[in-house]
C-alpha cells in the first residue's frame, strides 16, 4: 500500500495557506517564517532599502578551515603513549587516551 505524506505551509501572520518559507537574520539572529505571496511582498518591500543599503556577509560560499594537526611534537598522543607505558600506565594502541593518563603526562612534563 502507497503513502502520501503531504505538508501544508500555514502563513505565519495570517493563518491562511503560505506558499513559501522565508530564511533570514538580524541583529545576529536567524529566524524562518512561512508567509504567502502577499505577505511575502511585503516582507520584501520593506526590507528592500536597507538589503540595498547594506554589505552581504557569510553565506555558505566561505569554505571551512582546515583542521591543523598537534604534529608529532612533545604532547602529542604518541608521544604520551610511549611516556605511560614507560611509567607503568595500560593505554590503548588507538583511540582516545584516558584523561587520568593525559593530565599524569601533563603534570610530568
Amino acid at each position: 500500500m502507497a503513502q502520501r505524506v503531504v505538508t501544508h505551509l500555514v502563513d505565519d501572520l495570517t493563518g491562511g495557506e503560505a506558499t513559501r518559507t522565508v530564511l533570514f537574520s538580524f541583529d545576529g539572529k536567524s529566524f524562518e517564517i512561512d508567509l504567502n505571496d502577499e505577505n511575502l511582498a511585503a516582507l520584501e518591500g520593506a526590507l528592500a532599502p536597507y538589503i540595498a543599503a547594506g554589505r552581504r556577509t557569510g553565506g555558505s560560499t566561505a569554505r571551512p578551515a582546515a583542521r591543523r594537526s598537534r604534529g608529532s611534537g612533545p604532547g602529542t598522543a604518541a608521544h604520551v603513549r610511549v611516556w605511560a607505558k614507560a611509567n607503568g600506565y595500560d593505554v590503548p594502541e588507538r583511540g582516545r587516551i584516558p584523561a587520568t593518563v593525559r593530565a599524569a603526562y601533563d603534570k610530568a612534563n
